[in-house]
């Protein structure tokens, strides 16, 4: 398979990235279409108050649809229930679904404090943040996921 050309550095609450990476969360939604297609890079970085990149996943896809129908395709791969789903789909007329295809945890978190040495400048995306693989790359973390 061929290296990414594109990563994204996306913030995740720590209990919906556990989920990830226990497998039980297979899908991120997005309230708004992430810039991703297959074969992309996703860079996970855990907010408050773990602080670190915890690992990345690779894209399979991106769906759109209204709430309803991505609850109807999706909602068993989520890992919310559907009244957190609703909550936070409320008033949107578009929903995403960013289907997650391979997954790396890695052996040992990059703190924040080691991502701001590594990058000069860094800050943790508050949502998201496009980069280059060679950006993502500067934090020493395809090595790790490629290896």
């Amino acid at each position: 398979m061929p290296e990414p050309k594109n990563a994204l550095l996306l913030s995740i609450r720590p209990k919906h990235a556990e989920k990830i990476f226990n497998g039980i969360k297979t899908v991120e939604l997005r309230r708004i279409r992430p810039r991703l297609k297959s074969g992309d890079m996703v860079l996970v970085y855990v907010s408050s108050p773990t602080k670190a990149l915890m690992g990345a996943f690779e894209v399979e896809s991106v769906t759109g649809g209204s709430p309803s129908q991505i609850w109807k395709k999706f909602n068993g791969r989520s890992g919310l229930t559907q009244s957190e789903f609703n909550e936070y789909y409320e008033g949107a007329k578009q929903a995403f679904a960013v289907v997650l295809n391979r997954l790396w945890k890695f052996a040992k978190p990059i703190k924040l404090s080691q991502l701001r040495r590594r990058r000069t400048g860094f800050r943790p995306p508050q949502s998201y943040h496009y980069m280059t693989v060679e950006d993502a790359n500067r934090f020493g973390t395809l090595s790790i996921v490629r290896n």
